[in-house]
Order: C-alpha cells, then sequence, then structure tokens
C-alpha cells in the first residue's frame, strides 16, 4: 500500500523521531544520547523508532538504487506519522531530503511521500535553530574548539550558522577559525574505501590546518566526517581532541573523545 496520509499539523510539544544513524548507534553511542537530551531540553516528546535501519546513503552511492529504494521506503513507513524526523547527521538526512525522491524516481507515489517527509526532516542543529529556536542553557567548558562543515550539512542542507550559534551559548568556549572549514574531509563515506590514498592526501591537509588552528578540540556535525578526521589527528599524534558538536551542547563533553580509549 502506497497511499500517503494528508498533511501533518505538528502537535504541541511537538512529536519527534530520532534518527540514530549507523554510525551513531555502532561507533558513538553518546551522540545518540546527547540529541535526545538536545531535543528534550527543547520541549520536544522524543520517540526513537525501535524498527530503524540504515538510510541507504551507502547503496546509493554505489550505484545500488534498487537496495537504496527498499531501505527508502521501510525509512518513508517507519517515520511518516511523526510530526520531525530529526538525525545528528547532515549527510544521512541529506540523503532523505536531496536523494530519496531520487532513488523513487519510477514510483510517483512513492517519490511524492518522501518529499513530502523530506520536509519534515531535519539536521539537528538546524532543527534546534531554525524550528524549535532553542538556546541550551547553563552548559560550560572553559577551552578552545574549532568547527568543521561537513560537505551534506553545508552544501545539501545549509547548515552553517547554526551550530555556531548554538555552541556560542557554551560558557567558556572559544571558537577559532578553522582554514578550509567548508573543503571536505576525505572521508565522502564509500569514497574514502574506493580512493584511500586520495582520501588519505585530503585527511593530512584537513588534520595540518586543524593542528594549525591552535584549538584544543575539534567539533563538527557529522561524524563520519569526526571518526576520519580523529583517526588521521591521533595517528599523527596531535594533542587534538575530537566530539560530535551535539556532545559539547550537552554538556557531555567530559567523557572520551572520539577514538579514546574508555
Amino acid at each position: 500500500m502506497t497511499d500517503s496520509p494528508g498533511p501533518l499539523k505538528p502537535s504541541t510539544p511537538p512529536r519527534v523521531a530520532l534518527f540514530v544513524t549507523c554510525l551513531a548507534d555502532a561507533i558513538r553511542p553518546s551522540v545518540g544520547f546527547a540529541t535526545l537530551k538536545l531535543l528534550q531540553d527543547a520541549g520536544c516528546q522524543v520517540e526513537v523508532p525501535a524498527q530503524q535501519t540504515c538510510c541507504g546513503q551507502p547503496a546509493f552511492n554505489s550505484g545500488d538504487t534498487r537496495d537504496a529504494a527498499k531501505l527508502a521506503r521501510r525509512f518513508i513507513e517507519i517515520f511518516e506519522p511523526y510530526d520531525y524526523v530529526v538525525a545528528p547527521s547532515g549527510s544521512c538526512v541529506g540523503m532523505t531530503r536531496a536523494h530519496y525522491p531520487e532513488a523513487l524516481a519510477d514510483d510517483a507515489a512513492w517519490a511524492e511521500r518522501a518529499r513530502r517527509l523530506g520536509e519534515r526532516t531535519f539536521e539537528l542543529m538546524s532543527f534546534l535553530v531554525d524550528v524549535m529556536h532553542f538556546k541550551p542553557s547553563g552548559v560550560t567548558l572553559a577551552t578552545t574548539a574549532t568547527y568543521h562543515d561537513s560537505c551534506s550539512g553545508l552544501r545539501e542542507l545549509g547548515v552553517y550558522e547554526q551550530p555556531r550559534a548554538l555552541l556560542g551559548t557554551v560558557g567558556g568556549l572559544e571558537l577559532k577559525p578553522l582554514e578550509g572549514n567548508d573543503v571536505c574531509c576525505g572521508f565522502g563515506g564509500t569514497f574514502c574505501v574506493k580512493y584511500p590514498a586520495i582520501s588519505n592526501a585530503v585527511v593530512s591537509e584537513k588534520a595540518a590546518a586543524i593542528d594549525r588552528s591552535g584549538a584544543r578540540l575539534l567539533l563538527g556535525g557529522d561524524l563520519g566526517c569526526l571518526v576520519n578526521m580523529a583517526g588521521k589527528l591521533q595517528r599523527n599524534g596531535s594533542p587534538v581532541r575530537v566530539y560530535h558538536a551535539a556532545e559539547v551542547l550537552a554538556g557531555m563533553a567530559d567523557a572520551p573523545s572520539i577514538g579514546e580509549k574508555e
């Protein structure tokens, strides 16, 4: 059955589905918990659908549109009933908003359902600022940080000012500029597997820029990028520690950073 429900009128408080993402689930669950806390602090009624799986981005980027379409249909069926869908990842949200209609282009009904759900699907920083007009309070972190803008979040979703506005509310945190903050880190999903030499060259330049910033922390909004950069920084012996911005905003930056041993 592919009948699409009519437009939803957001409830009060808004009923938000948290899409955890594969990387947060498998590598950095604290990002999911930080996202949950921030959404609740912003006044949302949050649910985490247990049936959720991958958004289909790796399959789609590898040319496997058939399996990507299957995953897209499953995602739509699971998340369609909610007022909003929020994920701590620009790349996953970019997949759902920008590429689901393409993956489902051979079925007009499903493509329309994808388009409608995409209008209610948001990257975390964008949702907190643009939809909920939320400002964290009582969070302090006396250190310096620099910020990497992920390709999907920046170019597909327009996420730039939102994380900086949120991080600006953290007491004691000084943001330092990052040279090439909007340049790819070399991860690119399956790109780093297909072209490891190019990926390593790109992340090497990124790691050098991060060290030159003089910041003690590297922050960002996409876990794939952060894992990639954290790995290179650690292999280089850099003292820079890496966190998802959600962890800092939720007051959870006292835990080991990405890649550090518990």
